[in-house]
């Protein structure tokens, strides 16, 4: 090789280790990106109709609700907490919104409560986390529990939902030709989310705010910047995304029990971490939730597909999450390898 050819290579080599240093974040995303194209290829090929326009619409109708939550989970783990009540909220605020569609309430009124009852339950784990100091585990498995107790209080049994703007946001479908790719306003709005998220985060105060919090809170403290009450706001963000994912969930199954919802907190999570949100903070994209929420939704398809029991669902997210994890910590670590 002659020294000019040397000199390039050696300028490129550098470029690209700059450029690894600069957006190591983004690793872990385009990782989960790499993942859910592999398994999309890996089932074409082996089904031979899976990337199809309905399979693809009902990926994203059939995980809104999880989609939605993602994204406001994404903000708290950003601030370096957790919120195990995502679940038992989304279950709380149908039953409610049931129960009061079935008392004659119009829409009008019972969604804004939903919203409403999910920003109150999210603003009682910032409260007791932010105030009492509490840690954020043991607040939002505190209001976890209250929450799916609430529900039980609704109603022992399960709801049906006849109201027809309810029923309408997954009835209706909006299509280009036959057989082509279709939305639901329920998908629409999940979009909707994601987009918002993506804009308050990259864009706003409110998000550097929270992702210095995420980063270092000491310094975050010290720089003026109000982390008591960002962090009020993220858990009260997810909190409304709970309740909005109440809505969404119970048009999706047009019926409300109080035993839905169970294990989503931890699917959510899974979703967000797998999206290369880093567990302790600081680091990670609503972008990324989305994806990590698209590549658990294409799980569980192709296990639908080839018949087996949905508990391979569990274990190969399980599989991905560690695999993840270690990702994030060796991130993590050389990050800081490069720093001293």
């Amino acid at each position: 090789m002659t020294a000019s050819g040397t000199e390039r290579h050696g300028a490129v080599a550098t470029a690209v280790q700059r450029f690894r240093s600069r957006h190591a974040s983004w690793v872990p995303v385009f990782g989960a990106l790499v993942i859910l194209v592999a398994m999309m290829v890996g089932a074409q090929a082996y089904f031979g109709t899976f990337v199809t326009p309905r399979v693809l619409s009902a990926l994203l109708l059939d995980n809104a609700y999880l989609l939605i939550l993602a994204v406001g989970m994404t903000f708290v783990i950003l601030t370096g907490g957790i919120d195990l009540s995502v679940g038992a909220v989304m279950a709380f605020t149908g039953m409610l919104g049931a129960s009061l569609l079935s008392q004659g309430l119009p829409t009008a009124v019972v969604v804004p409560v939903m919203l409403l009852l999910g920003a109150g339950m999210g603003l009682a784990v910032g409260v007791m986390v932010q105030y009492f100091g509490v840690q954020p585990f043991i607040a939002s498995l505190a209001a976890m529990f209250a929450a799916r107790g609430l529900a039980f209080m609704v109603s022992l049994s399960s709801i049906k939902v006849e109201d027809p703007a309810i029923l309408w946001l997954q009835s209706a479908r909006i299509q280009g030709a036959p057989g082509s790719f279709y939305l639901t306003p329920t998908g629409i709005l999940a979009l909707l989310v994601v987009l918002v998220g993506i804009l308050v985060l990259q864009f706003t105060r409110f998000g550097r705010t929270i992702y210095a919090i995420g980063g270092n809170e000491q310094s975050a403290r010290l720089m003026g910047l109000p982390v008591v009450r960002t962090k009020l706001l993220a858990y009260v963000i997810s909190g409304v995304c709970a309740g909005l994912a109440g809505v969404v969930f119970t048009a999706y199954t047009g019926a409300s029990y109080p035993l839905n919802g169970i294990g989503t907190e931890l699917d959510t999570i899974a979703a967000v971490v797998i999206g290369g949100t880093l567990l302790t903070g600081g680091s990670g994209y609503v972008l990324g939730s989305m994806i990590g929420v698209f590549v658990y939704g294409t799980i569980k398809t192709v296990i639908s597909f080839l018949g087996a029991e949905q508990a391979w669902t569990r274990i190969t997210i399980g599989g991905l999450l560690l695999i993840f994890v270690v990702v994030q910590r060796v991130i993590v670590a050389r990050s800081g390898t490069q720093r001293s």
